[in-house]
């Protein structure tokens, strides 16, 4: 079940200076909140986050910022969340000859007190990556 999408914004360090602040589209799903069967999740939170244009900063160079912000937030056991950085598709060139597919990272961390450190991407493969597809496009692109 989507409990939240929409343009999440997470404070940097570093006081006033608000070093790696910014901003991206979160959509968070709670899966323990939908039928499922009696199934049960070892992680029911999925937070996929990608870039939205007006912020300074990427998804990919705050990552430990951004989770470490979204499980506090929503008051998540980042050991239970699923986190899924999204890239949608570009083209370009001058016609738009050229295409970068769409791309799907999950980011593991290691949790420390203080939050989220040492990221570590790695592509979603199938049969994962049908199902998060399906849920990016029913919450819309």
């Amino acid at each position: 079940m989507l409990i939240y999408d929409g343009i999440y914004s997470w404070e940097g360090f570093g006081g006033r200076l608000k070093l790696s602040s910014g901003s991206c589209r979160l959509r968070l799903y709670d899966l323990s909140q939908a039928p499922s069967g009696g199934m049960a999740y070892l992680r029911p939170f999925i937070a996929i986050v990608s870039d939205v244009p007006e912020s300074r900063m990427s998804v990919r160079s705050c990552a430990g910022h951004v989770v470490t912000s979204v499980a506090r937030y929503f008051q998540i056991d980042p050991q239970r969340m699923l986190y899924i950085e999204y890239y949608p598709e570009s083209i370009y060139g001058e016609r738009g000859e050229r295409r970068i597919p769409e791309k799907y990272d999950v980011v593991d961390f290691n949790w420390t007190v203080g939050g989220a450190i040492q990221p570590r991407w790695r592509t979603l493969q199938p049969p994962l990556l049908e199902v998060i597809r399906k849920m990016v496009d029913a919450a819309g692109k």
